[in-house]
């Protein structure tokens, strides 16, 4: 579950609800106008599918479960651990040996570049596949990003379409001015429908999938980087330091800290 969305959504919804009663503006007219909901929600959702074709509007309610459920990467510094071995074995018992590893791997991505490699491909075949991989991922999950960009835009905009319309129907009748005011305010709920879903969910979903997206190019980069030198033979020193770029300060500090508590309990094991 992806904590932060839960408690941006409370957090939002809870401001809007606590900012209207400090203003004394009645709560009842969240529920008692469903005219404002459809004009904004079904009016967003009618945008959405002028704009996108259908296979991209399919996505939607996987974009959603993203959203709402933790990602799943791999954990950068035991990826480091892990193409640290593999060098290891491959410079004592060459490629071939790192088969058995193969079907020991979970990620699909890291998988295919394992096999490509071992298969003997040659490296710039190897990387020119892996960086295609990486850059549809990344046009896919731009894509899926622009539908709540794109949501973002128009649903304040519809704001404005549903007070109009709610202003039209207020002006119709002017003899009862109580029902004059109630009228015009909920007239104006759309406005505020339309800036709220615009800017505190759909905007902001957007940038979410755009973060998760960098974080998971960011791994599979990492793969990238580490296959290619397995491939080319450097030392598990050197390929501890080429990896390490992308860790961070707090992430490599710890790293180092493990592999010295590490190196001393293996001169130790080997004093015994």
């Amino acid at each position: 579950m992806q904590i932060s969305t839960i408690i941006g959504l409370i957090l939002g919804l809870g401001s809007l609800i606590f900012g209207m009663l400090l203003k004394g503006a009645p709560l009842i007219n969240l529920v008692n106008n469903p005219a404002a909901y459809v004009i904004i929600f079904v009016g967003t959702a009618a945008t959405i599918f002028m704009a996108f074709p259908m296979n991209e509007v399919k996505r939607l309610g996987k974009l959603f479960k993203v959203v709402f459920v933790q990602q799943k990467l791999m954990d950068k510094k035991d990826l480091v651990g892990m193409f640290m071995e593999w060098a290891s074995i491959t410079r004592r018992e060459g490629l071939l040996a790192l088969e058995s590893k193969v079907e020991e791997i979970d990620h699909p991505f890291l998988r295919n570049g394992m096999r490509m490699i071992i298969d003997g491909n040659d490296q710039e075949f190897v990387q020119d596949v892996l960086m295609e991989d990486i850059n549809a991922t990344e046009e896919r999950h731009r894509s899926g990003a622009l539908l709540f960009s794109q949501a973002g835009m128009y649903a304040p905009t519809l704001g404005v379409l549903g007070a109009v319309v709610g202003l039209i129907a207020a002006m119709a009748d002017l003899t009862d001015l109580e029902k004059l005011s109630h009228a015009i305010a909920g007239a104006f709920m759309a406005t505020l429908l339309g800036i709220f879903s615009g800017y505190v969910l759909w905007h902001p979903i957007a940038t979410k999938l755009k973060r998760l997206s960098k974080a998971e190019v960011e791994v599979k980069l990492m793969m990238v980087e580490g296959l290619l030198s397995i491939q080319s033979g450097v030392s598990t020193i050197a390929i501890s330091q080429k990896l390490a770029v992308f860790l961070t300060p707090t992430e490599n500090a710890k790293m180092n800290s493990e592999e010295s508590s590490g190196g001393a309990v293996g001169e130790a094991v080997a004093s015994e």
